[in-house]
């Protein structure tokens, strides 16, 4: 097994064709296929499953190039410690924020990052926090801001802050006074699709009281659970940040859930089992610092009725 076998199987894996492989590398397909091929009988198993249309990767090889990333990854940070600065870092990066935290921290994470890294690439992946705990699983995500991750020995996690549930409502009604749990049982509420962390654990607080909760509407884009919620649809049941972050609009009020008050912890998640490249790890530390100057923004305060 060589270098240049790991490289043309991640290009192959990523563009998912040979041609194309060939095409980006300026070498010839036969080239790269017996490359390919020679790693294949290396590790006695069958990486792709080739069609008429291109490659498909093989759960052998889905898994392998998690680990052919990472050594490539690795090779390229050794390199950069020896030659050059942290500023000469090349490289991609993807990072996953869900919807609520990622419209608050977006723009000043781009910002920090430009400033950082000149010559790297950053992705940033918008997605409620079960998807992106499953793409970082994946191999697809480097780092990721996750409400209430699901444990795994496969993650890191990192708790940054807990942060308080609120009901939002729409602004057409009068009533803007705290909202006791037991109330949640009078209201038709709109949530994401389960499984989903926040809703999970409403409804696990809603089953050890007793309660039995209406659920209206079941939306997984958040930006329309809100453009529901101001259009006298139903309520939803958010984290403060939405609120904080503007996402709310004109058109919802925020009422602070009491008796118990809950709240969602916001953590940092990152692989266990994949190396981190000095960018993918510098990343990490500016995605840290960012959401932990973002979220330490006052809470809005509840308005009296």
């Amino acid at each position: 097994m060589n270098l240049r076998q790991i490289e043309y199987f991640v290009h192959v894996a990523e563009s998912g064709s040979f041609s194309r492989a060939s095409a980006i590398m300026g070498t010839t397909q036969p080239a790269i296929s017996r490359q390919v091929r020679a790693l294949e009988i290396e590790l006695d198993r069958h990486l792709f499953h080739r069609n008429g249309r291109g490659v498909l990767l093989t759960d052998d090889g889905t898994r392998f190039l998690t680990y052919a990333k990472g050594i490539l990854h690795q090779l390229d940070g050794a390199r950069h410690a020896i030659t050059g600065s942290e500023a000469d870092l090349v490289g991609k990066v993807v990072i996953g924020l869900p919807p609520s935290i990622g419209q608050a921290m977006t723009v000043p994470l781009v910002r920090a990052f430009r400033e950082r890294y000149r010559h790297a690439e950053l992705s940033i992946m918008d997605a409620l926090s079960v998807t992106l705990q499953e793409r970082l699983l994946a191999g697809r995500i480097d780092v990721a801001v996750i409400h209430n991750p699901i444990p795994s020995p496969l993650i890191d996690v990192e708790p940054i802050l807990k942060e308080s549930l609120c009901l939002l409502t729409s602004s057409r009604t009068t009533r803007t006074r705290p909202v006791a749990f037991r109330e949640l049982e009078r209201f038709e509420l709109i949530f994401p699709g389960a499984p989903h962390p926040i809703r999970s654990l409403i409804e696990a607080e809603a089953a050890r009281h007793g309660l039995k909760l209406k659920v209206a509407l079941e939306i997984d884009a958040v930006a329309v659970i809100l453009q529901l919620v101001a259009e006298g649809y139903g309520h939803a049941v958010v984290p403060y940040n939405v609120v904080r972050s503007g996402m709310s609009g004109a058109g919802v009020v925020a009422r602070p859930i009491v008796k118990p008050t809950l709240g969602t912890m916001v953590a940092l998640v990152t692989p266990t089992r994949r190396p981190a490249t000095l960018l993918a790890a510098g990343v990490t530390d500016l995605v840290r610092q960012v959401l932990q100057t973002t979220l330490a923004m006052k809470k809005p305060a509840a308005r009296k009725a």
